[in-house]
């Protein structure tokens, strides 16, 4: 049921992925949640436009800000208590959200509650990992790629992810220090530092075209970050510290 009142507000970003976004949005529909619910499309200056709809709000950048500043634009105006962010290429099965929030609800110290993504045949696909640190960036065999059962894990991909009350509350919207890639390691960390876990909750469900919401690039860049991705992302981080400390000893 989707109202004004939401107890959940679904976030996707539309990026020159019109029809993925739309069959996305339709999957939610179909999925008949039996919670309150709101859906927020941000396009983010894509070239073909999405019409406006009775089934979500759209809201429209005139030019590519960036998915987590993207994404925080959605926060700032969703009424839901939970924010699920869904990547335009993915599809959501039948009872996930209700399943995702009444985890998040039953666990007081949730901060994120993560689905089972599958492949488009039905396999399951990687979707948790082990938090980088610079002896993992050496050694990536130590991957988690998924978690068989419903658990806690170090840090999940975003393309399905239910971020709680409580998360908003001590962490509050992404880091929107990182452009597109990196956004969901940074958060997990964050997570941690406040006193929240993330789960992973293998009964709820959603397809995901991995790497189709972003084109080809990010099925080159996704890759990497799987196998090399750890290094460059302490190198990213480092490279945003140390150009604020500059910033800040130059006083500018």
């Amino acid at each position: 049921m989707s109202i004004s009142k939401p107890k959940v507000s679904i976030i996707i970003v539309n990026y020159n992925t019109k029809n993925l976004t739309l069959r996305c949005v339709e999957s939610v529909v179909e999925s008949r949640p039996g919670i309150p619910y709101k859906i927020i499309v941000v396009d983010n200056g894509s070239t073909e436009k999405l019409e406006e709809s009775s089934s979500y709000k759209l809201m429209e950048n005139k030019e590519n800000i960036g998915l987590s500043k993207t994404v925080n634009q959605g926060i700032k105006v969703a009424k839901g208590e939970y924010i699920l962010l869904l990547n335009s290429d993915t599809r959501v099965q039948k009872n996930t959200i209700d399943k995702l929030v009444e985890f998040g609800q039953s666990h007081i110290d949730a901060g994120v509650v993560v689905p089972q993504l599958l492949n488009p045949d039905g396999s399951t696909q990687a979707s948790a990992y082990l938090l980088p640190t610079v002896w993992l960036a050496f050694c990536p065999k130590k991957l988690e790629k998924f978690v068989p059962k419903t658990d806690t894990v170090p840090a999940a991909v975003m393309a399905a992810y239910l971020i709680t009350p409580a998360a908003l509350k001590k962490v509050g919207g992404l880091n929107e220090k990182y452009f597109l890639y990196f956004e969901d390691l940074d958060y997990a960390r964050e997570v941690k530092k406040a006193g929240l876990k993330i789960y992973y909750l293998p009964t709820a469900q959603v397809i995901h075209k991995h790497g189709a919401s972003g084109g080809v690039t990010q099925q080159l860049v996704a890759a990497a970050k799987l196998y090399h991705g750890f290094l460059g992302y302490y190198l990213f981080t480092f490279i945003l510290w140390s150009g604020q400390k500059i910033k800040r000893i130059l006083g500018t």
